[in-house]
């Protein structure tokens, strides 16, 4: 009898090994003849060679298809182990697939561009309304490129633009003032990645969220950077920002250029950026509208009856409000 430990590298176990360790009790019956123990990311296994080659190759593509669809059910097992291709629907545009298996998909024409943008450019601005899915769009493609190791970590920042006077009146330390402002980015990879998961890549800084102002200094190698609600930094800002690109990395700058929160006499950086950089080999702009907008359906005309009272943004030097 041979003693063999197999090591899940990137699996969340709770989907690995299913809820009460169901998909574990599948295993045991179908390799009757092992003895096997699961805890945490590493399973035990002891017997014949033979059978435990066999295991450990089906337990490697079972990995593999729990990596790629955030699931795993009874029937995928029986199919993989049996030397079946499980049954996986086909859709248009996906980009990946989220928790629990939904499909994260590109819904509009202009989603659609941004995943092509991203294919083909190191830098990327996604400008346009709330609720058309820029900022979304931009996570999921991040997270596709950490699942499939063209990257070893993602980097989510935000302006914290009200940060300044109020910070210091709201209650605990550092990471509890600017949580709020990062929300919606925890939002959408709590979207996509399970809980467990999330927090190992987290604590790992594999994934790391934080305030525009902590990546002054640093060089972002390997990595894909979402500076998310870019029109609120200043030109030095986004200069600085813009700058910590490093080898083998890609940025997406996301922002909606109706909605800045910066004082009346400080122009956005995020149009000013766009402005000076346009034309350079290596950096594309993807523009949404409203009819990208994938929220309520009130969100929409919510849009539509400001447009009517202020008059369609142009990328110069003042703030339309």
């Amino acid at each position: 009898m041979i003693e063999r430990i197999v090591i899940l590298e990137n699996v969340d176990p709770v989907v690995f090994f299913g809820i009460n360790n169901s998909n574990v009790q599948l295993l045991k019956t179908l390799f009757p003849k092992l003895r096997i123990v699961a805890r945490g990311n590493v399973i035990k296994v002891i017997g014949d060679e033979n059978e435990l080659n066999t295991f450990e190759e089906k337990v490697h593509e079972l990995e593999k298809f729990s990596i790629e669809m955030n699931l795993l059910k009874e029937e995928d097992i029986l199919d993989i182990v049996k030397g079946k291709a499980p049954t996986v629907v086909n859709q248009d545009n996906l980009i990946i697939h989220g928790l629990n298996g939904k499909p994260i998909l590109a819904r509009t024409a202009n989603q659609k561009k941004l995943v092509d943008a991203f294919g083909t450019n190191d830098l990327v601005f996604a400008i346009g309304p709330a609720g058309s899915g820029k900022t979304y769009t931009a996570i999921a493609l991040a997270v596709r490129a950490l699942k499939t190791k063209q990257v070893r970590k993602i980097i989510l920042s935000r302006p914290a633009v009200e940060a300044g006077e109020k910070l210091g009146f709201l209650p605990g330390d550092m990471k509890e003032k600017i949580d709020p402002y990062l929300q919606p980015l925890y939002d959408a990879l709590e979207d996509m990645i399970p809980p467990l998961k999330l927090k190992e890549y987290i604590e790992n800084k594999i994934i790391q969220i934080a305030p525009l102002a902590f990546m002054r200094g640093r060089t972002l190698n390997d990595a894909i950077i979402i500076l998310d609600e870019a029109q609120n930094t200043t030109k030095q800002q986004i200069k600085m920002f813009l700058t910590r690109l490093g080898l083998n990395g890609k940025m997406i700058v996301t922002g909606d250029v109706t909605q800045i929160d910066l004082p009346t006499s400080q122009q956005s950086g995020l149009t000013h950026s766009m402005n000076l950089l346009k034309g350079i080999k290596g950096i594309s702009t993807v523009e949404f509208n409203k009819k990208d907008i994938v929220r309520h359906k009130l969100v929409q005309r919510i849009v539509e009856a400001y447009e009517k009272e202020v008059p369609e943004h142009q990328y110069g030097n003042e703030k339309k409000r």
